[in-house]
């Protein structure tokens, strides 16, 4: 028997009859982290780790019917042993061991290899079965050293401060800003953030992740010199808003792992794209598949067809998992990326 299995509600583990991310209201969730597309509303009975808390309740409600458990600490229930370990994703993310029946399986959610300071940093856990995701699973997603894209956005910044314009950086208020904010140079300005962002930051703050000061761009006058050499963290959404018109002259960015496809910067319309993301990368997924140990993959949302073609050929035997998961970089790039213009 599947330890874990396809439902018109979500990822659902019979044996404990509880679901992973619903998509629709259950009475049992089992939530890996608190972006929208696998935290949602209406959920009896939620369950997520410790770290996750103060993210899950600031976005479904101070009143949700919420148990924690700490990472690896364990919780049996009908039989089934539950508990969750670092993804690297964002705050509070964290992978799903299931152990049942001499099997374990291992739901990963979304995740990233390379530790940011924001959040717990990925750990492989070893399974028979692995669950994962491929939002970037193409061989053209190939991420830099976050500390040079970090270098980008600085010296963007710097010049745009030394021309007199304000630096607007577009980016996912949740898990994407803050990791932006963690390690960008907040000595070269004031940084003005976005009424979506702030709120986030709070929490972030509360949990002990270090943020630079930050400063509510509804606060400050248009006619403030600061204005000129800001920065200003904002969610994609903005763009194009008449929230905008408060920064005058202004160049605009775009921090995400789609940045990476030239069509899609052009798009957007943005003078300046960072290829950021808080996801693997094509060689991420296949060293943290090859970690678990995994002999049997499960590939969910994104590019599936083509990591579950590369695993077979590699031996294992690998699915895919239709899944309602979105993309939590915030709407995606919409093409198709195997004939996507490269940057180089």
């Amino acid at each position: 028997m599947d330890l874990v299995i396809a439902r018109p509600e979500g990822l659902y583990c019979p044996p404990g009859d509880f679901y992973i991310d619903p998509w629709r209201p259950v009475e049992r969730s089992v939530i890996t982290h608190a972006h929208g597309d696998h935290a949602r509303t209406g959920n009896q009975h939620y369950l997520a780790a410790a770290a996750g808390a103060g993210i899950l309740r600031a976005r479904l409600g101070q009143d949700i019917d919420l148990q924690t458990l700490a990472y690896g600490e364990p919780l049996l229930h009908h039989g089934v042993k539950l508990s969750f370990h670092p993804a690297g994703h964002v705050l509070g993310s964290a992978q799903v061991r299931m152990e049942y029946g001499g099997e374990v399986w291992v739901a990963s959610g979304d995740y990233k290899i390379e530790p940011d300071g924001t959040c717990a940093p990925f750990e492989p856990v070893r399974c028979d079965t692995f669950i994962t995701e491929s939002t970037f699973g193409l061989p053209i997603y190939r991420w830099q050293p976050q500390a040079q894209v970090f270098a980008e956005i600085n010296q963007w910044w710097r010049a745009n401060a030394a021309a007199d314009k304000t630096s607007v950086l577009f980016c996912y208020s949740f898990g994407k800003a803050q990791r932006i904010l963690h390690g960008i140079d907040a000595s070269l300005g004031p940084i003005l953030v976005h009424g979506a962002v702030e709120p986030l930051n709070r929490v972030y703050r509360e949990s002990g992740i270090y943020l630079p000061p930050t400063i509510y761009a509804g606060e400050v006058k248009k006619s403030d010199p600061m204005m000129r050499k800001a920065l200003v963290i904002a969610p994609p959404s903005a763009g194009g808003s008449t929230w905008m018109r408060r920064f005058g002259d202004y160049s605009d960015g775009f921090a995400s792992g789609w940045m990476r496809l030239r069509g899609t910067r052009r798009r957007r319309g943005v003078d300046r794209g960072f290829v950021l993301s808080d996801h693997a990368d094509w060689p991420g997924l296949l060293w943290a598949i090859e970690q678990t140990g995994a002999e049997r993959v499960m590939v969910t949302h994104g590019s599936v067809g083509v990591l579950v073609r590369h695993l077979r050929e590699q031996g294992l035997d690998a699915q895919s998992f239709s899944t309602e998961y979105g993309d939590d970089e915030e709407e995606n790039a919409a093409v198709e990326p195997e004939r996507a213009e490269v940057l180089p």
